[in-house]
């Protein structure tokens, strides 16, 4: 029966990575005369769909989840923010994607092994989770660039895969982090 359960969750985790990639983050702040205003921000919650299904259901379906995400977004659909198919190996984006698999699973470890789940403890096991799929991206650059994979500049690859969206994804992990705590009470999840 616990095999069934975490194939259930790691089915799910992947179903919320995918949902999470479609939807682009934002701040929204009420105006003066009550309307909403709407700041597009420069990520989307793809990332964070990976590090959520980490927090609640542990380091094995984490894993288990942002593996099947590359496979559907490799083999059958275009989930990925730029689209998908085998081609996509080549693009820079995809040494990003590959920081899923060791992200989730350091996220999901970490925060198994924490009895008592607070939203600082999250945020920085997010945080870190979050500087592992940047540091694989960043290698995967590199390495791309030395075989001559593309002709942009690598200190411009960087800046914009980088440093333009890290700031806006370390916010989002704080949220993340908030959302997962909820969701931890409201479902009883030890």
């Amino acid at each position: 029966m616990h095999k069934l359960t975490s194939w259930g969750q790691a089915i799910t985790g992947v179903m919320l990575i995918i949902i999470c990639s479609m939807i682009p983050s934002s701040i929204i702040y009420p105006q003066e005369d009550l309307s909403l205003s709407i700041i597009p921000l420069q990520s989307n919650w793809q990332i964070q769909g990976v590090l959520l299904t980490s927090l609640l259901c542990g380091p094995q379906v984490g894993t288990i989840s942002a593996i099947s995400y590359l496979i559907i977004g490799l083999f059958y659909l275009p989930v990925f923010h730029g689209g998908g198919s085998v081609g996509y190996i080549l693009t820079h984006e995809f040494g990003y994607l590959l920081g899923f698999i060791p992200a989730a699973w350091l996220c999901g470890l970490l925060a198994k092994k924490d009895t008592k789940a607070n939203l600082i403890n999250y945020s920085f096991y997010t945080g870190m989770s979050l500087c592992v799929v940047h540091i694989i991206g960043i290698i995967y650059l590199i390495i791309g660039k030395v075989f001559g994979n593309w002709l942009e500049n690598l200190s411009d690859l960087i800046l914009i895969n980088t440093f333009i969206p890290f700031p806006t994804q370390l916010l989002l992990c704080v949220a993340i982090s908030l959302l997962s705590i909820f969701l931890r009470r409201v479902l009883i999840i030890k």
